[in-house]
Parts: structure tokens; sequence; C-alpha cells
């Protein structure tokens, strides 16, 4: 879907009209309406009071272009698990289990490795080979990687 069939659906789904939604971004009607045709589209910071109004990611009302993981724990990400900063505002990096009300839950990679291993291994999938897939990727990360690596 396009961002411009998205803001149309979450404009109407919540029951505002152009002038009503144009008002809480304080916007024109016709800026609305050319989000909506397709004519342009909407700027960074117009962006993030549509999230913030529509509880949505920046990344959804942009028609999920990325792929995004967990840059932590390489969990792939979509609204219901992206993390949130403590404003409210949501922080398209991390996971909400990895990254809570502005704080890191895992203090080190070991921790975090050590977690991923008890509760993604098991029969399938054993702990040495979980372990190993762990302690190869994880590095890679955006959080974990090294400076100059």
């Amino acid at each position: 879907m396009d961002t411009k069939e998205i803001i149309l659906n979450l404009r109407t789904e919540n029951g505002l009209s152009q002038e009503e939604l144009a008002e809480k971004l304080h916007v024109t009607r016709q800026a609305v309406s050319r989000w909506e045709t397709g004519e342009t589209v909407p700027n960074v910071d117009t962006l993030k009071l549509l999230s913030r109004e529509f509880d949505v990611s920046i990344n959804t009302l942009l028609g999920s272009p990325r792929k995004l993981i967990c840059q932590c724990c390489g969990m792939p990400l979509d609204d219901s698990s992206i993390s949130r900063e403590p404003d409210g505002t949501w922080n398209e990096e991390y996971c909400k289990w990895c990254y809570t009300d502005g704080a890191f839950v895992y203090t080190s990679i070991d921790e975090l490795t050590d977690f991923l291993v008890e509760h993604c291994s098991g029969e399938q999938w054993p702990a040495e080979q979980a372990r190993a897939f762990y302690e190869a990727q994880l590095p890679k990360l955006n959080h974990w990687r090294q400076p100059g690596a």
C-alpha cells in the first residue's frame, strides 16, 4: 500500500475529516488532500506527528519500505514489536523486549546470547548450534558492533 492510501485509511478509520486532521497537524486541509492523492508526501516532521496521532511507525506510514530488524537481537520488527522512547515516540531500531522505557534490557552480548539460546533452542535447533549462530550474528548488529568492525 502507498503512503497516500495509508494516510487516507488511517484518517477515515479514526473518523477524521481532512480538515480535522489538518488542524491536529497544524497544516492546511489542502496539504492533507495532496498527501491522499499522492501529489506530495508529508515531510519528516509531519510524518512524526502522523505517527504519534495514529500510533503507527513512520515505516508503516511509508508503506513499510524497509524490512526492520532489532539492532540488538536481530528479531524482525513491526508495529507490534517496535520499542518506544519514554515520551511515547517510536524507536525503529530496537524491539520492545531489548529496549524498554528508554533503557536497554541486556547489559552484555553474553547475557543476551544466553537468553536467546535458552529460549530459542530445542529439539530442531540444538543449543550448541543456536549459540554458534547468535555468537556469529549478534556482533554484526549496530548495538553490539565494535568500532572499526
